[in-house]
């Protein structure tokens, strides 16, 4: 049988944790492996458990979850941690900069069951969650002119790295940025999925992307692809 996903919680409100441990916890295909009330805690637990995602709220006292998810991205030890971050307001500055931090997506507190437990199975499985309310147009206006925190790499030295990438690779990554799945990047493409697969992993890698959120933040901050406001 697959492994049961393991599930962080993070938030300071406890009646939060309890409602999210009861959803995920009745699911046979994931377990709540433990509950952090800040960012901190958030970041030990993640170490300790080995969780594969955690739900991440992004205001919480002391360490808030954009700084968590920062130190989870920046540990070599946590790569495969994928981070879920929780938001009331699912467009904001607080959304790029948690994509730019390493955030897998994210999701309105306000989002339905279904939709938590579906974002969950997503980040395990290395995909790219943009939240289903939010629009990819004005979510790649804030990834191009939101403004760079001046950690992350500019165009110049991703320049250097998309050289890296084969002819079929670059356009892949233009597709992934357009919020195509891998069965429609394959349609369009005329190719397997698998092929597509392949693809969006080699570029992952030559790119040092942690996962497909991170090549959609590659994209535009690159330059490859320009924001178009729907």
């Amino acid at each position: 049988m697959t492994p049961a996903i393991k599930v962080l919680l993070a938030d300071d409100q406890a009646l939060l944790r309890s409602a999210f441990r009861v959803l995920v916890d009745s699911e046979p295909d994931m377990q709540v492996v433990g509950e952090a009330a800040d960012g901190a805690q958030a970041v030990e637990l993640a170490r300790s458990t080995r969780a594969d995602v955690v739900l991440m709220d992004i205001r919480m006292p002391g360490t808030d979850g954009l700084t968590a998810t920062r130190m989870i991205s920046a540990d070599p030890d946590l790569a495969d941690v994928r981070v879920v971050m929780l938001t009331t307001f699912e467009v904001d500055e607080y959304v790029v900069q948690s994509l730019r931090a390493g955030a897998s997506g994210f999701l309105g507190k306000g989002a339905e069951p279904d939709e938590l437990l579906n974002a969950i199975r997503i980040a395990a499985g290395g995909e790219a969650l943009l939240s289903p309310a939010a629009t990819k147009g004005l979510i790649a206006t804030f990834l191009a002119q939101g403004g760079s925190s001046g950690e992350e790499p500019g165009a110049a030295e991703y320049s250097e790295r998309l050289a890296a990438l084969t002819t079929r690779e670059r356009e892949v990554l233009v597709l992934v940025a357009g919020g195509l799945s891998n069965d429609e990047i394959a349609e369009r493409l005329v190719v397997s999925p698998l092929t597509v697969k392949t693809h969006v992993n080699r570029a992952m890698a030559k790119l040092g992307a942690r996962d497909r959120a991170q090549l959609v933040v590659i994209a535009y901050e690159s330059g490859l692809v320009r924001p178009r406001v729907e």
